[in-house]
């Protein structure tokens, strides 16, 4: 089972995405090559054909970039509700932050809280709009974890 620290979430909330970046920049390079060749070229269809490829291409990573960003915009918003509970937990519990982990980047029902310093598990109830919780102390099956710092 893998558990995140405090420090962890907050390191990654941001992906990196210079890969798919510079794939839409060199497809656009070479969209806006293709057309220059082609009006240069006007009976030859071959720089169309390829034009319209590389256009098509660029649709996709485009479409592509725009998922994942939604994607991030949602993953970043639960990873953000997740940070002042954690605080919250060590300012209960009594603990430093370091030592409380969780089992997921994101703030859901049923999620488990390790105090690292007391060696105990517990499980989260949240209410239905997440402003309240209670826990309940839980036995993980497999205690051997896999901390993500």
């Amino acid at each position: 089972m893998k558990f995140y620290t405090l420090k962890y979430i907050e390191q990654n909330q941001n992906t990196n995405k210079n890969i798919l970046y510079a794939l839409i920049a060199a497809t656009a390079v070479v969209l806006i090559a293709l057309i220059a060749l082609y009006l240069r070229h006007r009976f030859d269809t071959r720089y169309r054909d390829l034009g319209i490829i590389a256009l098509l291409f660029l649709l996709l990573f485009v479409g592509t970039q725009y998922e994942r960003y939604v994607q991030t915009n949602l993953n970043k918003s639960q990873s953000e509700q997740i940070v002042p509970f954690i605080k919250a937990i060590a300012r209960d519990q009594g603990v430093p932050e370091k030592d409380v982990l969780v089992n997921s980047t994101t703030l859901k029902d049923g999620l488990i809280v390790r105090l690292e310093s007391k060696n105990t598990d517990y499980q989260l109830n949240l209410n239905d709009d997440n402003n309240s919780y209670s826990l309940e102390q839980a036995h993980v099956i497999n205690p051997e974890v896999n901390v993500q710092n």
